[in-house]
């Protein structure tokens, strides 16, 4: 699956199968209601939340959906990501099986505590 250049998150949803398009429409929803505040953007090539900073970043792959918290929301998860392919900065969930939203929520969440609590301590 080649990368889409998109404008905005939902060109960027738009330009994949639709079996796809519903992950990302699925992650996207439940990151946006775990962090309400955040503003969606694009960059690197793909939809990220900001909310003081960077919160998550995610993509689609072709057997994949990559999900990018930095490596603080990696670190956190470690145990319940361990189940799925992840690195230092990433986890990679499978495009055949139900996405963990609840985990996702949980790992947004996370970054929210974190980046607030980062742009306190710059006041």
């Amino acid at each position: 699956m080649k990368m889409i250049k998109a404008k905005d998150v939902d060109a960027y949803i738009a330009g994949f199968p639709n079996n796809t398009q519903k992950l990302l429409k699925q992650i996207r929803a439940t990151v946006k209601k775990a962090a309400p505040k955040a503003v969606e953007a694009i960059s690197y090539g793909m939809p990220v939340l900001k909310l003081n900073g960077n919160l998550v970043y995610f993509a689609a792959y072709k057997f994949h959906i990559g999900f990018y918290p930095s490596s603080s929301g990696i670190r956190a998860f470690e145990k319940e990501i361990s189940k799925y392919k992840w690195s230092k900065g990433a986890v990679q969930f499978p495009i055949d099986k139900p996405m963990p939203l609840s985990l996702i929520t949980k790992i947004v969440k996370f970054r929210v505590r974190e980046n607030l609590a980062k742009g306190a301590k710059k006041k």
